[in-house]
């Protein structure tokens, strides 16, 4: 777990930006990228550059693959809507995504790690793909076994993160309602995450 820790603080300071919001990212106070000439500073990136740059984002935020990040984008491309509200909506409906913005966890890493291990129920009933795509009215729950283990009672302590709309928490009962499949409004996220140009990376 240290080590992908590590790798995580080290992608945040490749892109530039605290990608996940957390204080103690060492971005906030080097900006510049890792590595002996990371003290050159960032390259100036084409077009392509930052629509490559802007898909990267996305995936590490989500820790998923390249192959499962376009996948996730083809079935929004072909359903009916706005494709980059279809985008968001999907990514926010995965079960580690609910869990990891509810707050009830500090990581998206620590998220997986809960679901891959069956501490989390959806609808009272044990998922382990952190893939799982809920619906909206599930209500997702942390099993009484992981309740109490330190990242959880730790992650409610600090809340380093603003409860969004579309879900309805309760930290008593470490459970979470999935009231809507949010917007790419609706999300809270900490920076800039320039859905357009995954669009455009994606549809050239």
């Amino acid at each position: 777990m240290t080590n992908i820790i590590n790798r995580k603080y080290r992608i945040s300071r490749r892109l530039g930006i605290n990608l996940w919001g957390r204080a103690k990212d060492p971005v906030n106070k080097r900006k510049y990228p890792p590595g002996q000439h990371g003290t050159l500073g960032f390259k100036k990136l084409s077009d392509f550059g930052k629509q490559f740059a802007a898909h990267k984002k996305f995936k590490f935020y989500y820790a998923i693959s390249s192959k499962q990040l376009r996948s996730i984008f083809m079935d929004a491309y072909t359903k009916k809507g706005y494709t980059a509200d279809n985008f968001i909506g999907f990514l926010e409906s995965r079960l580690s995504s609910i869990l990891y913005h509810s707050g009830l966890v500090p990581t998206i890493y620590s998220a997986k790690q809960l679901v891959s291990h069956k501490h989390v129920t959806v609808n009272d009933k044990i998922v382990n793909i952190s893939s799982y795509r809920a619906k909206p009215g599930d209500v997702v729950k942390i099993r009484e076994r992981a309740s109490k283990i330190p990242i959880v009672e730790e992650a409610i302590q600090r809340q380093e993160r603003k409860l969004p709309d579309y879900l309805e928490v309760s930290h008593e009962e470490r459970s979470i309602k999935y009231l809507r499949v949010p917007k790419y409004s609706e999300v809270l996220y900490p920076s800039d995450m320039e859905v357009n140009l995954v669009v455009e990376f994606y549809s050239r």
